[in-house]
């Protein structure tokens, strides 16, 4: 009985687990911009670091040769999320969708993921992680919710079906 004790002290539950800070002295050499054009398409999505201290994803979705995405994706490592109940990601948007994304494993060929619409205003979105459903290239698959006691990768994805530019600040991503 003193194990479970002494995991709860070491794992404070109670506190956010946070993936990433951008306010930090952060490292962006986790963080990949994976766009269209590895199916042959024209968009150019690009990923740094604000003045201010934000992740700045931007850029220009086209649809140009079957082309319609532009995505931003970060690897942690092994993060465990065990007894974690929801994705936390405080952002400012400019006021069109986006995907969120997890992979349990990175070698998994689905992503669970969930859509969020920004506002143009700094927002704390919670996202439930039981909500998370499977997706594959636009696909649901035929898995349960996402239930994993760890993620290897989060990506945020734009793939609205149209050209268009895109902004999205990002100041922190959690785990509560």
């Amino acid at each position: 009985m003193i194990l479970p004790i002494i995991l709860a002290v070491l794992i404070n539950l109670n506190e956010p687990l946070v993936m990433f800070d951008f306010t930090t002295e952060a490292s962006l050499r986790y963080w990949q911009v994976v766009d269209d054009g590895v199916m042959g398409g024209r968009s150019d999505g690009r990923f740094g670091l604000t003045e201010d201290g934000y992740g700045i994803f931007f850029g220009e979705v086209s649809l140009a040769n079957n082309g319609g995405f532009s995505s931003v994706r970060y690897a942690p490592g092994t993060l465990d999320v065990r007894g974690r109940q929801a994705l936390v990601i405080r952002l400012k948007g400019d006021g069109k969708k986006y995907q969120l994304r997890l992979k349990r494993r990175r070698d998994d060929y689905h992503s669970y993921i969930t859509t969020v619409t920004t506002s143009g205003e700094w927002q704390e979105i919670t996202v439930p992680l039981k909500e998370m459903y499977p997706s594959f290239r636009g696909y649901r698959v035929d898995l349960p919710n996402f239930k994993a006691e760890q993620i290897e990768e989060f990506a945020i994805l734009i793939g609205n079906k149209k050209a268009e530019a895109f902004e999205l600040l990002i100041d922190s991503i959690a785990f509560q």
